[in-house]
C-alpha cells in the first residue's frame, strides 16, 4: 500500500538575510496571541500578511468562502516577504508570521482540512530558528532551516517545542491547490500518496471545543467561522445518524 505523504521539502531556497531584514522591519509591530489558548503554553503570536480584506487583526488560518484576500499594511512594508509569497503560482489563502517564544510549546494536535488532498496546502519558511526547536509531524521530527520551504500536512498529529535560547519565527503560507502546485508536488511524490486520512479531530467534541474558543474572540471572522463549524457539526450528526440506519 502506498504510504501517504505527510511532508515535503520543496525545491526552493530563499535568501536568509533578506528574510531576516524584513522581519526586523516588523518585529516591534502588533503581534497577536494565537486564539487557541488551550493548545499551547508560553508565547505563541502572529502577524498577518494576507487576510480577508487585509485586516491585520485577522490571524485565522482558514477563511470563509466569500472572503476577499488581500495584503495587510504590514506586508506593504516588506518587499522580500511579498516577493517570496508571489513566487508561488497559486491563489494565496493566508500568509502569516508565526513566532514561538523561548520555552513555548504547541501541544500535539491535528488541524482541519489542511492537507494537499483537501485542495489546499501549508508551507513553512523558517526565518529564525535554533537547533533545540523540535517540530514533530506524524512521529517524525523535521529540522527546518532558515530559507528552506516545507510542505506539512497538518491533518496529521504535530507539535512544536522551543527548548532553545531564541525565538522560532516562520513565514507560514496557506495556498490553494492548482495545476502549478500539482506539477510541483507530483514531481516530488506520487499523486496517489496524497489521500485523506482518518480525521479524528473532526469529532463532535473537538468541533464544540473549537467553537467555544472562537466565542472568546470579538471578531466578525470568528462569528463566520463559528457558523461554518455549526454547519459541519450538523452534517457530522446527520452522517452519524445515517450510518446507524445502514
Amino acid at each position: 500500500m502506498q504510504k501517504n505523504t505527510a511532508y515535503l521539502k520543496l525545491p526552493f531556497q530563499f535568501n536568509k538575510e533578506k528574510l531576516a531584514h524584513d522581519l526586523s522591519l516588523i518585529f516591534d509591530g502588533n503581534w497577536i496571541s494565537h486564539f487557541n489558548t488551550t493548545g499551547y503554553h508560553g508565547d505563541w503570536k502572529a502577524i498577518s500578511l494576507y487576510a480577508p480584506k487585509g485586516e491585520e487583526s485577522n490571524i485565522f488560518a482558514l477563511s470563509t468562502f466569500d472572503s476577499i484576500i488581500s495584503e495587510t499594511a504590514t506586508l506593504k512594508k516588506c518587499q522580500y516577504f511579498k516577493e517570496v509569497i508571489n513566487s508561488f503560482e497559486c491563489p494565496i489563502l493566508t500568509a502569516r508570521i508565526l513566532r514561538l517564544g523561548v520555552g513555548a510549546e504547541i501541544k500535539p494536535h491535528r488541524d482541519h482540512a489542511l492537507g494537499y488532498e483537501d485542495g489546499n496546502f501549508r508551507l513553512h519558511i523558517p526565518i529564525v530558528t535554533n537547533s533545540n526547536v523540535h517540530f514533530k509531524l506524524d512521529g517524525t521530527e523535521l529540522k527546518m532551516l532558515p530559507g528552506e520551504c516545507w510542505y506539512t500536512n497538518v491533518n496529521y498529529v504535530h507539535s512544536v517545542k522551543n527548548k532553545g535560547e531564541s525565538d522560532r519565527v516562520h513565514l507560514v503560507i496557506d495556498g490553494k491547490r492548482n495545476e502549478w502546485s500539482d506539477r510541483l508536488f507530483f514531481s516530488l511524490a506520487p499523486a496517489e500518496s496524497f489521500q485523506p486520512i482518518p480525521k479524528e479531530d473532526d469529532s463532535e467534541e473537538t468541533i464544540k471545543r473549537t467553537i467555544e474558543e472562537l466565542k472568546q474572540l470579538n471578531e466578525p471572522i470568528a462569528k463566520q467561522m463559528i457558523n461554518e463549524l455549526l454547519s459541519k457539526l450538523t452534517e457530522l450528526n446527520e452522517n452519524t445518524t445515517k450510518a446507524k440506519l445502514l
